[in-house]
Formats: C-alpha cells, sequence, structure tokens
C-alpha cells in the first residue's frame, strides 16, 4: 500500500496540511494537486489592499515554486483537478488521466462562487474568488467602471470600499431586508450597514435582481425585479459559495444534503479510512459549541483545519477535534469589522457605542455562556474574548470582563 499523502486543493488549508505533514515528520510521498495555474496564494488581499489604487499590487503567493519543491519535498501538480476518488482501490483520479494511488487523502478543494444566470455570456460580471477575478475587477475600476455588486456580504462589502476609494459610484443590491444576518445577526447587520451609508455607498436591501443587461456582448446595467434599470461597466456577483465537490460522487463521501459540503466528525475524518477534508469544504461538529454543525469560509480556520487534517491523517489513533474559535474579519472604508464565535445567539448585547467614530462592541450570548463576539475599529479586544469563548466562560464572566454587569 502506498505510503503517499495526497492533498487535494492548492488552498491555504491545503498548503497548511503539506506544512503540518513535514513538520509531523512524515516523510513519505507528499503531493499536492491544484485545479488553478497559480501557486498557493492569499486570498483575503483579493478583496482588500489588491483592489486600492496605485502601482500594480504583488501577487500574494504563500511560497515560492522552489520553496515548496525543495523545503517541502512537494509533488506539485497544477493545473490539474481531482475527477473522482476510488476509496476500495485507494487511488485519486486526475483530469489529466493519471491517477494517484495514497495511503492517506485531505479534501481541501474549497468552495466556487454562485453567479446569476447568464453571466457567464457577458463580459464586465465578475465574482471575486479568484486571482484571476481580482486582477479583472481592479482594471474595471482602474477605468472607472460605474460598479453595481450583487450581495451585501463580506467580499461585496469591500468590493463597493474599494470603488469608493477610487471616488465611483457603486450600488449594492441586497435581497434580504438586512445585510449580514447569517454572519453577525441582524442587530448587528444594520451597524454594518450604516458603514455603508456613511461612506456614499447607495445600499439597496429587498430588492431582487430580475437580470443582467448587455449590449455587444457586455455588460451595461442590472435589471430589478421591479422594471428598474441600474446602469452599469462593472457587476461584481457575491451571493456566497458553492463547495466543489461534483468530483466526489460515487466515492462513499457522504455530502451534505443541503450545499453538497462533505460531512466529517469532529476530527475531520469524512468517514472513509485515511480520507479527510479541511476547509471551506467541511460540515463538522464543533464540540465548544455542544456539537452545532458548522461550515465555516474563514481563513483562519482553514488555515487551523488543514493542519489538523494531516495530523490526524498521518496518526489517527490518536485524532484530535477541531476546536477553533472560529475568527473572521473584513475591512471597509478604513474599518476593520472582526468577529469571533458564532452568531446563533439567544441575546446580543451591545457593551459599547462610540457614535461618530463607528466604534462599538457587542457580546453574544447562548445559554448561559458567551459565544460571541463583534468589534469594530477595536482590533487589541476582540482575540481577549476569541479566548474566552475557547475557556467556555460563562456570560456573567465575560460580563464582568467587559466591566459591566
Amino acid at each position: 500500500m502506498s505510503d503517499r499523502l495526497v492533498i487535494v486543493g492548492a488552498s491555504l488549508a491545503g498548503l497548511r496540511a503539506a506544512q503540518a505533514a513535514r513538520k509531523a515528520g512524515f516523510e513519505g510521498e507528499l503531493t499536492l494537486v491544484g485545479g488553478e495555474v497559480h501557486l498557493p496564494y492569499d486570498r483575503p488581499p483579493l478583496s482588500k489592499a489588491y483592489l486600492d489604487e496605485g502601482e500594480d499590487p504583488d501577487t500574494p503567493v504563500f511560497r515560492s515554486e522552489a520553496e515548496l519543491r525543495d523545503e517541502l519535498k512537494l509533488d506539485l501538480r497544477l493545473n490539474t483537478w481531482a475527477t473522482g476518488l476510488d476509496a476500495e482501490r485507494k487511488v485519486i483520479a486526475l483530469s489529466d488521466g493519471s491517477e494517484l494511488e495514497y495511503g492517506s487523502v485531505i479534501i481541501a478543494t474549497g468552495a466556487a462562487a454562485r453567479t446569476l444566470p447568464g453571466a457567464d455570456k457577458l463580459s464586465g460580471v465578475h465574482t471575486l474568488r479568484t486571482l484571476d477575478d481580482a486582477v479583472a475587477i481592479r482594471d474595471a475600476l482602474e477605468s472607472g467602471a460605474r460598479t453595481v455588486v450583487v450581495g451585501a456580504g463580506f467580499i461585496g462589502s469591500e468590493v463597493a470600499s474599494g470603488a469608493r476609494k477610487r471616488g465611483l459610484p457603486v450600488t449594492i443590491l441586497e435581497a434580504l431586508p438586512v445585510p449580514l444576518v447569517r454572519s453577525v445577526g441582524e442587530d448587528m447587520g444594520r451597524a454594518c450597514a450604516a458603514l455603508h451609508e456613511a461612506n456614499g455607498t447607495d445600499l439597496r436591501c429587498g430588492v431582487k435582481v430580475a437580470g443582467l443587461v448587455g449590449e455587444d456582448g457586455k455588460v451595461t446595467g442590472v435589471e430589478l425585479e421591479d422594471g428598474e434599470i441600474l446602469p452599469a461597466d462593472l457587476v461584481v456577483v457575491g451571493v456566497g459559495v458553492a463547495p466543489s465537490t461534483d468530483w466526489l460522487a460515487g466515492s462513499g463521501v457522504t455530502l451534505h444534503e443541503r450545499d453538497k459540503g462533505i460531512v466529517c466528525d469532529e476530527t475531520l475524518n469524512t468517514g472513509l479510512p485515511g480520507v479527510y477534508a479541511a476547509g471551506d469544504v467541511v460540515h463538522f461538529p464543533h464540540q465548544l459549541f455542544d456539537g452545532m454543525v458548522m461550515r465555516l469560509e474563514h481563513w483562519t480556520n482553514a488555515a487551523e483545519q488543514g493542519a489538523l487534517a494531516a495530523k490526524n491523517a498521518l496518526n489517527p489513533d490518536e485524532a484530535k477535534p477541531a476546536l477553533g474559535v472560529p475568527y473572521f474579519w473584513s475591512d471597509w472604508y478604513g474599518s476593520r469589522i472582526q468577529f469571533v464565535g458564532t452568531p446563533a445567539a439567544d441575546e446580543i448585547r451591545v457593551i459599547s457605542e462610540e457614535l461618530g467614530e463607528d466604534k462599538f462592541l457587542a457580546l453574544y450570548r447562548r445559554g448561559d455562556r458567551i459565544t460571541g463576539c463583534i468589534t469594530i475599529d477595536r482590533p487589541t479586544q476582540v482575540m481577549k474574548y476569541r479566548r474566552l469563548i475557547a475557556q467556555s466562560k460563562s456570560w456573567q464572566e465575560a460580563l464582568e470582563f467587559a466591566g459591566v454587569s
């Protein structure tokens, strides 16, 4: 049987898995398969600093090809897709027609951005998931594009922020009456929405897109359900992602009935011997939150799960559960929004709000425990609450820590 560790997905999670495997002393064959032509790169800057005005930014790669091949001794397969997994034969089928035998495998294929019907037929319509997406959007902003963003999530909001930094008109269209409800809760969604209004972004909630309008193969506007057409040279669609798991059909890996993400146990095992998963693609029960099943699309989660999946795959008898407290951040208009924990709460209490400076701190309670915290422009504080959540501190202890009763 092969002792090769195959990592499918040249993502942050995939790279962290490779690094953790070598750090743990794994000396066998280590293969990293990635569908893009690019070396593994950092995604968060793509919707942040990468869109800013100024000199062309550097590509945010994690490691050079020489470092990956020489220091990690990676068998690097870029521009190559996994097309199937045969758990009985313990092989991964690849898009070039070859097969890779494995001793263990980590699936870190992430997710693909959802888009709108007809988007592929019009230039000027983009999602923002890949480096190539970011290059195209930056070029459009450089040319002064009138911008419409569909979806008021974090990616769409960061694109809007980038457009406004350049003084460009931008409209955000959101189907829900309050943005970011699933990410931070209704009240905090309103607080975040206020940042758009304060910075001249036209945020329209409770509206639905009927379709795209184009001429000569290029987008010219977005049509709303009520018939209004918003002129646009650039349309960025930020309506969520779908786990990239089509290639696992018939493999025996259990896929979630709702979004086809991979159903794992708390150690990130898929239920098949030697097959683990990490990052955006994973549904797992989080023991820190009473077994609540989560799928997290966060940078920190991908990094932590990639490393853990590798350690567990190489030493399954001593596999550890995934217990990292979820954390994400987003930069809008010069402000930093940070969130730790889960937005599923019985109560959200605003602890401190400084009007005029847009600084605030709010805590989330579930049962008698603190389970979440959101801050705007309080970067030194949020990690203190992350530690409280990790330690399963009570709500009362959290309030006392915050200096309130």
